[in-house]
């Protein structure tokens, strides 16, 4: 799944083809993704120019006056500007077509992801009650610290929990719990706020890193443009159970955690 990283590269490259531009029509090749498409989308957006192209953890909204068309890749989708007479593919579900005679073309083979209305002054539920944004000032050591006291759950478990911090997902999460020397498996409540400082500017380095370095390419995801991210390549422990860590050479060990894959160094986490 796309991870916030992702998210950020495909709104930075959407926003210079698509604030500003009016949209003249939109093509609803069926009515769901993973949930029905509302009738909103396709009343409210036909003759509005969009105002901006922004993210909520790893939604993307494109404002209108009327409100904004929510957007959310899900396992595989992705958005791509595309001139309008560009053949449709079988996955090519939703089509909005853009007054410089290009489309902003959802698709989703898996179709996992959304695209929902949420009316302008309003916040859609799906973002209702999400924590801050990681690159935000509001996300930082003492923030975590605070939050955390008292809870048992592993710690990667508290990164990755939404309500705590959005769009730190499994990959993001295991990259920075590393970079701050930090075991994923030690309770949230037992860590020091010394090394929730630690961990907070982990977090914010490594997604500002791989942003710039296009995001993590795996399995389905490519970015606007058609070019795969290349943070994957950089990954220190992530997906790299039994290899040497690249810091001390010792196996890296992994286990199952919450459900999903989890990597760290004996070693270099405590």
């Amino acid at each position: 799944m796309p991870e916030l990283p992702e998210v950020e590269t495909t709104r930075r490259g959407l926003a210079p083809h698509v604030e500003g531009r009016h949209i003249t029509g939109v093509v609803l090749r069926r009515p769901d993704l993973r949930w029905p498409i509302p009738p909103e989308v396709g009343a409210n957006l036909p003759g509005q120019p969009v105002l901006a192209v922004r993210r909520r953890a790893k939604y993307l909204l494109l404002d209108t006056a009327p409100g904004s068309a929510l957007m959310h890749l899900g396992m595989s989708g992705m958005l791509r500007v595309l001139p309008a007479a560009t053949p449709v593919g079988s996955h090519d579900h939703v089509d909005l077509v853009l007054d410089s005679g290009r489309v902003l073309r959802f698709t989703d083979p898996r179709r996992f992801g959304c695209l929902l209305w949420q009316p302008a002054g309003e916040t859609h539920p799906l973002l209702a009650g999400l924590g801050p944004e990681p690159l935000a000032d509001a996300f930082d050591g003492d923030y975590l610290f605070a939050l955390s006291r008292g809870r048992k759950a592993p710690v990667k478990a508290f990164l990755m929990d939404q309500a705590v911090v959005v769009g730190v997902g499994n990959i993001y999460a295991a990259e920075a719990l590393f970079r701050a020397g930090i075991r994923p498996g030690r309770a949230a409540g037992a860590v020091s706020r010394e090394r929730y400082r630690a961990l907070a500017a982990a977090v914010k380095e490594v997604l500002a890193y791989a942003i710039t370095r296009g995001g993590t390419t795996l399995r389905d995801f490519l970015s606007p443009d058609g070019a795969p991210g290349y943070f994957e390549q950089e990954l220190q422990v992530y997906g790299r159970e039994g290899q040497p860590c690249r810091h001390c050479g010792r196996p890296l060990r992994g286990r199952q955690m919450g459900g999903r894959a989890t990597v760290w160094c004996s070693g270099c986490q405590r």
